[in-house]
């Protein structure tokens, strides 16, 4: 249909040249005009050279001489004259006389104006006026109908933004992804040049807490609204925040307000509970936002809120989900596993003692076999622990600690490392023995990552050491099964460090 994009702007020009050439006029044009300022955000001139469309600026202003009157009366106006009368002269390039202008409404507001001139006065009649005015009224009928398309296709590009950020969501992320998520949607359907959500910071002020942005984003996450600042009883308070120039607005207070140009900060809630705001900047210079944008983006952010609350929420249904099965694996494990491992344990250092006959291969294949289910013991009992961690907080204990290094480095690594601990390991390692052992064991894990061929890894952690001067030690070793520099198969990084 003519009326969107490229059509628009040959249907608009069509327009101008057909005025022009029907009514015998040395000039046209069709000067579109934004809002109350009467500012001309865009022109489409017929028979102007590049001179003559320059020198036509004052002519063209929609806040006075003809083009004032039409805007200002919204009725077609004849000038026989322009030179005379208090309407203003035009430009000497220029060098017209008669005037010839109608006004292009758009239901009851006035979008631009389609005007004729002519160098020698009294050019134009009425009848060249009543066709001003239907060719005005096919213009009006070009942008009305492309602006209801525009509309239509930006609504469609909203709902469909807010059902993809509700699947995002609901797939599974964490908060900051989550969040960074809604704020790169809302970038891209709004035009903004940053899409950034704020949240309340306990000293009653605002953070910026996620970013997107196809440029430099250093020095947004982090940057603060500080308690105060007039724009935050307007965002603490869940309202709508439309702004033309950040950079100028005595509301914004920020360090980065003079990056940016029109903006909107629309509240995410839902339910009576305020998440946070959704903050769209433009570049300077952009066109600001209209009341259409900020509808459709507010019921996006009141969407995306509500996605952000559902979100939440089936993250504590799986995770509580998570926390059950682990308690029940672990008891599991501890009232079946490692009681019997035990017992067994027992039985065979029994029979061992018991053994008389002096058999030393079956002595020696029982003392295998202890050693082997102690050591099986102390990886179950290992197991048990990590289950018994909340995985989404971060460990507090040494023993955790380790744990959490050895199940980063599983994702590294394509495996994960087994792990055994000798001793009250959380009682004995403490400052700063424990953060140099923890430095070791990433080095000999990132080390193991770069020999080729490992596909296993062995940590031991044993603070039952005991130093020659009888004094008690925590000694650490990390041996894997590939590559050494020497060209042997394994690899082994020991490091001791008294208690």
């Amino acid at each position: 249909m003519a009326g969107t994009g490229l059509d628009l702007r040959a249907t608009l020009q069509h327009i101008v040249d057909t005025a022009t050439a029907l009514a015998g006029a040395h000039h046209g044009a069709l000067a579109l005009l934004h809002g109350e300022d009467r500012r001309v955000t865009d022109l489409f001139t017929s028979g102007m050279s590049a001179g003559e469309r320059s020198a036509a600026g004052p002519l063209l202003d929609g806040r006075t001489g003809a083009l004032g009157v039409l805007v200002d009366d919204d009725q077609a106006v004849r000038v026989d004259d322009l030179t005379a009368g208090p309407r203003s002269a035009p430009p000497p390039p220029l060098q017209v006389r008669s005037f010839l202008g109608a006004p292009v409404r758009v239901h009851t507001e006035v979008l631009g104006v389609l005007c004729l001139t002519a160098r020698e006065p009294g050019r134009f009649t009425d009848t060249e006026l009543a066709l001003l005015r239907l060719l005005a009224s096919q213009a009006a009928a070009a942008i009305g109908g492309a602006h209801l398309y525009e509309a239509a296709r930006q609504r469609e590009r909203w709902i469909e933004g807010a059902a993809a950020i509700t699947r995002a969501l609901l797939a599974g992320a964490g908060t900051t992804d989550a969040l960074t998520t809604v704020a790169e949607r809302a970038r891209v359907l709004s035009g903004a040049v940053a899409g950034v959500i704020l949240q309340a910071t306990p000293g009653g002020g605002m953070e910026i807490v996620a970013a997107s942005t196809p440029d430099d984003p250093a020095g947004l996450v982090g940057t603060a609204i500080e308690p105060g600042a007039p724009v935050l009883v307007q965002l603490l308070g869940g309202e709508d925040v439309l702004i033309e120039d950040s950079a100028t607005d005595e509301r914004m207070t920020t360090p980065v307000r003079s990056r940016f140009g029109p903006s909107m900060m629309l509240p995410l809630q839902s339910g009576g509970r305020l998440i946070g705001t959704l903050a769209l900047p433009r570049r300077r210079g952009d066109a600001p936002y209209t009341e259409t944008d900020r509808l459709l983006a507010s019921q996006f952010a009141s969407q995306a809120a509500l996605a952000l609350v559902m979100a939440d929420a089936q993250h504590y249904r799986e995770q509580l989900a998570v926390y059950e099965d682990r308690d029940r694996i672990a008891r599991d494990l501890h009232d079946l596993v490692v009681q019997r491992l035990f017992a067994t344990e027992m039985m065979l250092e029994s029979t061992r003692r018991k053994d008389t006959a002096g058999d030393s291969g079956t002595a020696e294949l029982l003392a295998r076999a202890v050693d082997e289910l102690d050591s099986t013991i102390q990886e179950v009992r290992t197991a048990i622990f990590a289950l018994q961690q909340p995985p989404a907080e971060a460990p507090t204990t040494f023993r955790g600690r380790v744990l959490r290094e050895t199940g980063g480095a599983a994702a590294v690594l394509g495996f994960q490392p087994s792990v055994q601990f000798t001793g009250a390991v959380d009682s004995l390692v403490a400052e700063p023995v424990d953060g140099e052992l923890l430095d070791v064991l990433r080095g000999a894990l990132a080390a193991a990552h770069r020999r080729e061929g490992v596909s296993a890894v062995e940590v031991e952690v044993d603070a039952t050491v005991r130093l020659p001067d009888g004094g008690a030690a925590v000694r650490l070793v990390v041996a894997d099964d590939g590559r050494a520099e020497d060209g042997s198969r394994s690899a082994t990084v020991t490091w001791q460090a008294p208690l």
